[in-house]
């Protein structure tokens, strides 16, 4: 059965977190800072591009980019079809997939530029880095579509099945990759084009973001029903299952802190995990936000984390909330002092 967070669980697991000599309101890693408005409509993931410098993030038309110096919005850096994610590369390029054309486009940051268009499988989800080439999850199509960025071209697929989420690769030719309709943690062999394990996660119903520690080769899933599993990337040992905020859809990690940060929509929160001396991630802190910011990314100069979010109205009869018009933007969490 999903475990379910309410507010009033959240306040007494903070204040539980403080006693014990963690973080509490006082001391919090991250506090409430700026509030940069963009144009309504759909968002997905976010990620940052340390070298130029920018934030990008996923939209419904496009790919929106925020200078992380100056502040300078670009709304639209490159047109696309229903955005998911946006991937830099380093050298002036990136990759972002569009769902709704089922293509990957790799385009110039410094001016959006589109230098390629390349067919995927089945609306095209998380992009990720894998060695020398770009991972792409179908979501739909329960496959990988390997680019293979330098000859601009697609290289190769790799059948996973099931819908696919987030992935993360390691340095020695793995990639990780949730399956969320089937509550498992997929080990693919790059090199080979195999799956090498299925991983159950027992506790996790939905799982979406993740992110792996390179330092320590702990994997962290965020479940959409309010937990996350933290486990050993070689051999697959569950080290802890924690209880977070609800709705998760990413996992960000603070390399620098060997932190994870677990944006929460529904509850409008974000979870701090924390790493011991031997690995071992617990919650350390749960810092308010917003409900619906549910993804978001970390500049690692600044420590700034970055929220995209929009205001909903309460869902009537027979359909989902709607976006309040003029409430989409990015919250910015500063980092304490």
């Amino acid at each position: 059965m999903p475990c379910r967070l309410s507010f009033a669980a959240i306040a007494l697991l903070s204040a539980g977190l403080a006693t014990a000599g963690t973080a509490g309101a006082a001391d919090a890693p991250y506090r409430q800072g700026a509030s940069i408005a963009a144009a309504d409509g759909p968002w997905d993931y976010a990620s940052v591009d340390a070298d130029a410098r920018r934030l990008y993030v996923a939209r419904g038309d496009g790919v929106l980019a925020l200078d992380l110096d100056s502040g300078r919005l670009t709304p639209t850096l490159v047109p696309g079809q229903r955005v998911h994610g946006v991937l830099p590369l380093g050298g002036g390029l990136a990759v972002s997939t569009n769902g709704d054309s089922n293509t990957a486009t790799l385009f110039n940051t410094a001016d959006g530029a589109l230098l390629a268009s390349l067919p995927t499988g089945t609306k095209p989800d998380a992009v990720v880095r894998a060695g020398k080439l770009v991972a792409v999850m179908d979501g739909k199509q329960g496959d990988i579509t390997l680019i293979d960025p330098a000859a601009r071209a697609v290289v190769g697929h790799i059948a996973v099945g099931g819908a696919l989420e987030f992935a993360a690769a390691d340095a020695q030719g793995h990639l990780y990759v949730n399956v969320e309709d089937r509550n498992e943690l997929v080990v693919v062999d790059l090199p080979g084009h195999a799956v090498l394990a299925r991983r159950p996660l027992a506790d996790c119903d939905g799982p979406t973001g993740l992110a792996l520690d390179p330092a320590t080769g702990v994997l962290v899933t965020a479940c959409s029903s309010g937990r996350a599993v933290a486990m050993n990337a070689t051999d697959g040992h569950v080290l802890a299952s924690l209880a977070i905020g609800q709705g998760a859809d990413a996992v960000i990690l603070d390399a620098r802190n060997h932190r994870f940060l677990i944006p929460c929509g529904h509850d409008g929160v974000l979870t701090v995990l924390s790493q011991d001396a031997s690995g071992v991630p617990a919650v350390t802190a749960i810092v308010p936000t917003e409900k619906g910011a549910r993804t978001g990314a970390l500049d690692p100069v600044t420590g700034r984390v970055y929220l995209p979010t929009a205001t909903f109205e309460a869902a009537k009869a027979g359909g989902g909330p709607s976006m309040v018009p003029g409430s989409f933007h990015v919250l910015v969490l500063e980092p304490a002092q």
